[in-house]
């Protein structure tokens, strides 16, 4: 598959136009005078670098199966990318360790799915907002759910440490202080929903976008009730004089509000997220540890053979089988993938029922689909548009993309395209389109299922990628029992 496209190369040059302007500007008083030290953007575009402070998550950044991925990733690459210059992460295990870095003078910026709180701006700054959360109270779907604070009282609640939410119960404490809870630093959100989830704990706190993402892994983790109302996501920057990249960062958010890039990227890691039920969420959860197992490696393979992302053939195959082998519909398709006759005839499959040859065929017809679409559609939309091809057609998928243009949206997003496909089951609109009739509404949830399949599947293999490496270094550790680690040291990661 190509490489996911962040923004247009127009909106890119308008951008980086006004960004190395105002970094020109900024930077003319070194040309004038070498007698004091750089500023702090002077420091980056001399060295070349961006270092950014952030930890490691599904809304932060993460590894996916095609490098770095994530909703804090993408904004701060798109800004390094503005800047001409390359993006470092430097990787903190907690939120203390992050506001303890920001302290130094050498830090530049903090990109970490943080909440702009009074108590926080006392000590570092904040760029403009670029997304809002609530706060989300979680309670366990078959327990009583807590409908105001003294329903509290008593409980297991355990919160990230040095969080907005740790500062939130802070304050209600003040008019309730039978209120206790619990803080630990080395733990995520997306843990903490599980928590919940399994009944380790009573409640938690998590902010609205974490649980949106992850609600559809952890079902039984309900919500409550909401303890703030809606609060700001910013970047953080060291509380001193120099204003140089806090001007630049600003101007650069400001554009990518004002020229749609935040929606989109809003719109990529957050648009799915309504579109599995609670029953159909814990079939998943169980199907994930289950089934998925003894099919991986067979979507490895199909997936380097035909260079697509394993995570993604794995949530198409849930979606059509729910990675049963032996899947069969009342309207005759079969197999992992759900092929047709004539699709597998197409492919070269000869056995629908032969899990590695329908696989092998799935990513076949998804990528002859794929390279079929017109250059001008782009990145993930050019993926999104596959799956809705490979659900109803190409025929019916092009006659909403021609409604699309007619009625003055662009027909190569598929935002765009999504509002309109439902309209193809209304005479007024297929009656005049060339393929005629369609089940417009099911290659929305189709993809929408897909999307979050797939997020929660590429979240889980990192997650346990990362428990495979936490047990090695345990082994090695007892191994070599003189080997000394220093578990501070900061993990760098060049994006070229």
């Amino acid at each position: 598959m190509e490489p996911r496209t962040r923004v247009t190369s127009s909106r890119h040059e308008r951008i980086k136009r006004r960004l190395r302007g105002a970094a020109l500007l900024l930077c003319l008083p070194l040309l004038l005078t070498t007698s004091r030290p750089p500023t702090a953007l002077e420091t980056v575009l001399n060295s070349g670098e961006l270092h950014i402070i952030s930890r490691n998550g599904p809304t932060t950044y993460y590894e996916g199966s095609q490098g770095l991925d994530g909703f804090e990733y993408h904004l701060a690459k798109i800004f390094a990318d503005h800047l001409g210059v390359k993006l470092i992460i430097e990787d903190k295990d907690t939120l203390k360790e992050i506001f303890n870095a920001l302290a130094k003078p050498s830090a530049t910026l903090a990109a970490a799915d943080l909440t702009v709180t009074d108590e926080r701006k006392q000590n570092i700054r904040f760029t403009v907002p670029y997304q809002d959360v609530t706060q989300k109270l979680l309670y366990r779907n078959g327990e009583k759910r807590p409908k105001t604070i003294e329903d509290l009282y008593g409980k297991r609640i355990l919160v990230v440490a040095n969080s907005s939410h740790s500062e939130r119960l802070k304050e209600l404490q003040k008019d309730h202080p039978q209120l206790i809870w619990h803080e630990q630093g080395n733990v995520e959100m997306i843990e903490l929903v599980e928590m919940v989830h399994d009944g380790t704990i009573d409640h938690t706190i998590v902010d609205s976008n974490a649980f949106d993402l992850n609600r559809g892994l952890f079902p039984r983790a309900r919500v409550a009730f909401d303890t703030s109302e809606a609060q700001q996501l910013a970047w953080a920057l060291p509380k001193n004089s120099d204003d140089s990249l806090y001007n630049v960062a600003n101007e650069f958010l400001i554009e990518a509000r004002d020229s749609n890039l935040l929606n989109e990227l809003t719109e990529r890691f957050y648009g799915h997220v309504d579109s599995i039920d609670a029953n159909g969420a814990l079939t998943f959860g169980y199907r994930l540890k289950s089934r998925l197992p003894k099919w991986k490696e067979t979507l490895k393979k199909a997936g380097e053979k035909h260079d697509l992302d394993w995570h993604l053939l794995a949530a198409i195959s849930y979606q059509e089988s729910h990675w049963n082998p032996k899947a069969t519909s009342y309207t005759g398709v079969r197999g992992m993938m759900m092929l047709t006759n004539a699709t597998a005839k197409e492919v070269g499959v000869t056995d629908r029922l032969d899990p590695v040859q329908s696989i092998d065929g799935g990513a076949i017809y998804f990528k002859k689909i794929y390279n079929r679409l017109p250059k001008t559609i782009t990145g993930n939309d050019r993926t999104w548009m596959t799956l809705a091809s490979y659900n109803v057609g190409y025929g019916h998928l092009e006659d909403a993309r021609v409604l699309t243009q007619r009625l003055d949206k662009d027909p190569n997003k598929w935002s765009d395209v999504r509002e309109h496909l439902p309209l193809l089951t209304k005479r007024k609109y297929y009656s005049k389109a060339r393929y005629g009739y369609a089940r417009g509404w099911e290659p929305v949830y189709y993809v929408q299922n897909i999307r979050s399949f797939y997020k929660t599947i590429a979240w889980q293999d990192q997650l346990q990628q990362r428990h495979l490496a936490t047990i090695q270094k345990e082994k090695d550790t007892e191994i070599a029992p003189n080997t000394q680690y220093d578990t501070d040291n900061i993990k760098a990661m060049s994006v070229l």
